[in-house]
């Protein structure tokens, strides 16, 4: 079978809404890339990324594809019916069956983020330099290569935490990468959840890779399997959406953060920055700090 490709290119406000509805007819999840990475200049820092976003998704090329095709450009005209920015008109290429599980990896080079983060796919022969801290991924259909802002942000932030010897809590881990990121910094135990089997999957081969499998904990689950069996952590991450981030608040994501513990929480457009760190403080996290890429922002928020 043959599989259609189809892109936006959005900026990242927008590429929620469009993600959403891409989730509806796309197979095996949405990816949402980060445009202006020059494949020759993998070297260059990630503040120097350009603000928009391309959201991918494929559909089989089947006989019901045009059907597909429909409903989703209909979803389209109505998105731009109420955000005028959202493009109407999507690309569409068409990808071989042999060609289909490698061609996203066409999108996907080395890249430094942050201080010392080298974030290398496992396909390619690149090597880290001197001081770098190198993580290798193989990140399949997971979420998380390092190549959108909101991973890149909380990577950043992770920087400049105190991680080793913590306990961290990777929630929502798709590919590992954050998790990954806190043992390769020291992290005593991480504890890897999410809801997703393809990135228990990913999250469990990338800590092979990277050589850190025996510090990992790896489970499906969601935050209320985390709640049944009470535990405190010294850092916890979400990288997920503010419309998940504030339920989960609500419903007592707090509690999971040890006294004197940081939370660092991201997936969230600038806009939506306010109305996080409300739910931050009503489940006792007091935030005090905010990354910010175009239209991203992470927060960095502790428990008293």
């Amino acid at each position: 079978m043959d599989w259609i490709e189809v892109s936006l290119e959005t900026d990242g406000e927008l590429a929620e809404a469009i993600a959403d509805l891409l989730h509806q007819y796309g197979y095996q999840g949405v990816a949402i890339e980060q445009t202006g990475i020059d494949g020759e200049s993998w070297e260059e820092t990630v503040r120097l990324l350009s603000p928009n976003v391309i959201v991918r998704a494929y559909l089989p090329a089947d006989d019901e594809a045009a059907g597909l095709i429909e409903k989703l450009e209909t979803g389209l005209r109505y998105l731009h019916t109420i955000s005028p920015g959202v493009p109407v008109q999507p690309r569409y290429t068409t990808v071989h069956e042999e060609d289909w599980a490698e061609a996203w990896k066409v999108h996907y080079r080395p890249l430094r983020v942050g201080e010392n983060f080298f974030i290398r796919p496992e396909w390619t022969d690149v090597q880290p330099g001197e001081g770098d801290i190198e993580i290798v991924l193989d990140p399949g259909m997971a979420f998380g290569t390092g190549t959108h802002p909101s991973t890149q942000l909380c990577l950043i932030a992770l920087e400049s935490q105190p991680v080793a010897g913590a306990r961290v809590l990777d929630l929502g881990c798709g590919s590992g990468i954050l998790g990954i990121a806190a043992a390769r910094l020291g992290a005593a135990e991480v504890v890897a959840v999410d809801t997703d089997p393809l990135a228990v999957k990913s999250t469990t081969e990338n800590a092979s890779l990277n050589g850190v499998a025996d510090r990992f904990q790896i489970a499906q689950g969601s935050l209320e399997n985390l709640l049944d069996r009470p535990a405190y952590f010294d850092l916890i991450l979400v990288n997920i959406l503010a419309k998940t981030i504030i339920p989960m608040c609500d419903s007592g994501l707090g509690t999971l953060v040890r006294p004197g513990g940081i939370g660092i929480f991201s997936g969230i457009i600038d806009e939506q920055a306010a109305e996080v760190e409300a739910a931050l403080r009503r489940t006792g996290l007091i935030p005090y700090k905010r990354h910010t890429m175009v239209d991203w922002v992470a927060i960095e928020a502790r428990r008293e």
